[in-house]
């Protein structure tokens, strides 16, 4: 018998968590390096928006382990002038802008770089074919 319950997936990310060790440094970083819309700040807690997602910035409460965050894609939609802008801003890159796949219809470039705390972040564009 056909199972009629629906097939079940993942296809959208409401909020990523970034470990902060200093939070009002971590904030000037993604407010005014990367030039994120920040949205409010709580205790321990700062939030920014990034596109459909929201970031949290946060202290890790005591035992939990102090590690770097995963690695967050953010889509744009000129790697080479979001590289020269953080650049100019100050960001150390650890990989330039380079090719690592090319699809049917685009190529995937990436860029990365780490944040004021240590996590290692990258810019990801998938630059259409004509």
């Amino acid at each position: 018998m056909a199972s009629t319950t629906p097939q079940f997936g993942l296809s959208a990310i409401g909020q990523i968590f970034v470990r902060a060790r200093d939070l009002d440094r971590a904030v000037r970083f993604y407010r005014d390096t990367l030039g994120m819309p920040f949205l409010f700040q709580v205790p321990r807690m700062a939030f920014f928006q990034c596109g459909a997602t929201m970031v949290m910035l946060g202290i890790a409460e005591a035992g939990e382990l102090d590690h770097a965050a995963s690695l967050i894609y953010y889509l744009v939609p000129d790697i080479a002038l979001a590289h020269a802008t953080l650049c100019d801003r100050g960001v150390d890159f650890i990989t330039p802008p380079h090719l690592v796949h090319r699809a049917p219809d685009y190529d995937l470039w990436l860029a990365d770089f780490r944040d004021s705390e240590g996590n290692v972040l990258a810019l990801m564009d998938r630059k259409r074919r004509s």
